[in-house]
């Protein structure tokens, strides 16, 4: 390690804790990035296939990009951005989905988000599925679409976190992966890779965690792990934080897995088209035709299904896509596909899913987790977002929040910082 007697420690290399040790080598603070992965980036993680092609195995969109930080931090490194409509905000292939079914069905989604929101505003949470007209026919898409936006299913997901999103509709991608950009956010700070940290010791004047290579000495620390590492206690607090625990276990991280596949005379469908592979149950992939006009197909899973599939291993995501897709196209369609690459972010060990969501009755959750303790240890990571949870850039507010919070503790002032609700 670089060092094992810092001002600052920092846990977890994702794109919150980046953010915080960049914020903090800004402003002259000895720290040290403490990573379990031999890499940076968390669950942002882009890899560059046999073509050259970089793919987004974790987050992958600048949503909301309008507002997003990313945005400027990839034109600052010279990044390409892709501004091409999303593929969820053009129609679908008519293939299986015919186009008044598909204004049918764009009706009752519309209104089923309309009475989550108005059930928002009343005092008592529900879960989203409660909101779903009975017997309604599209009530197994909706439920699909539900796992692609927040990883688990709607019977799960407290109405009040699901309304409590804020998304301003305009997303772009960054040809070379938004991976690579947060990955290279890290580039020059203090890190040490391959470094699980195991206990986190705050019961005596300075702290005390104890890591896979060795004790490191701070006065504070930034805790940017997902919420399963807090529940589950991978990390354990002497004294123990028992608040921090239950918060976090009432946020647990919803799973969506994206697999890319190699596609033959991929100029037969025009780019970033997308297509069901059922539309009438929840267990069911979205395909991403000619993602940034290359010939592949990115398949989209998400909840339960991802789930069940990651039990049998990557070669059950390809037999899927392929079982589905050759009901839409023939039997000859499964010729034109190749796997290319996978990530399994459920049995991933420091990851155990993809992104956040709260419980019903437990949105408030996220607030309490991104309390700092004795104004020694701070929180940040996209689940400690009120409203940017999920998202790259949630994570990137709550670790800037959490670090000018560690400043203005250094000063013995309390800390206001406006991002901190972001």
């Amino acid at each position: 390690m670089p060092s094992d007697d810092v001002e600052v420690v920092v846990i977890g290399a994702g794109a919150a804790g980046i953010a915080a040790a960049r914020r903090l080598c800004a402003a002259s603070v000895s720290c040290l990035l403490v990573e379990a992965r031999p890499r940076l980036g968390g669950r942002a993680f882009t890899v560059i296939d046999e073509r050259g092609f970089a793919l987004d195995l974790g987050c992958g969109w600048l949503h909301s990009a309008d507002r997003n930080p990313w945005v400027g931090i990839a034109q600052e490194q010279g990044a390409t951005i892709d501004k091409s409509v999303p593929p969820w905000q053009r129609r679908s292939l008519e293939i299986g989905f015919p186009r008044a079914d598909q204004d049918d069905f764009q009706k009752a989604f519309a209104s089923f988000f309309a009475r989550v929101s108005a059930a928002a505003e009343t005092e008592r949470d529900v879960p989203a599925s409660s909101l779903l007209e009975p017997g309604g026919r599209w009530n197994g898409l909706i439920s699909a679409l539900g796992t692609y936006i927040s990883g688990g299913e709607l019977e799960c997901l407290s109405v009040k976190d699901f309304d409590r999103y804020e998304d301003s509709g305009i997303n772009w991608r960054i040809v070379s992966g938004l991976g690579s950009i947060i990955r290279d956010y890290g580039a020059g700070l203090p890190v040490a890779l391959d470094c699980l940290v195991q206990r986190v010791d705050h019961g005596n004047k300075r702290l005390r965690i104890e890591t896979t290579k060795g004790a490191i000495t701070a006065d504070r620390a930034i805790v940017a792990v997902p919420s399963t590492i807090l529940a589950d206690e991978q990390i354990l607090f002497t004294p123990a934080l028992p608040q921090k625990t239950q918060a976090a276990a009432g946020l647990p991280l919803g799973l969506n897995d994206k697999l890319f596949m190699s596609l033959d005379h991929a100029e037969e469908f025009g780019p970033d088209l997308r297509v069901f592979g059922h539309t009438d149950r929840a267990a069911t992939a979205a395909y991403q035709f000619r993602p940034l006009g290359r010939p592949q197909i990115e398949a989209y899973f998400g909840g339960r299904l991802a789930r069940e599939l990651e039990g049998q291993g990557d070669e059950a995501f390809f037999r899927f896509a392929v079982s589905e897709l050759t009901q839409l196209f023939g039997n000859d369609f499964a010729r034109r596909l190749k796997p290319i690459r996978i990530h399994l972010w459920g049995v991933d060990p420091f990851a155990r899913g993809s992104y956040s969501f709260a419980l019903p009755d437990r949105a408030d959750g996220r607030a309490v987790l991104a309390e700092p303790v004795d104004n020694r240890l701070f929180f940040a990571g996209e689940a400690c977002s009120a409203h940017d949870f999920s998202t790259a850039h949630g994570a990137w507010h709550t670790g800037v929040a959490a670090a000018d919070s560690v400043i203005a503790a250094r000063k013995g002032s309390s800390a206001t910082p406006a991002a901190s609700a972001s």
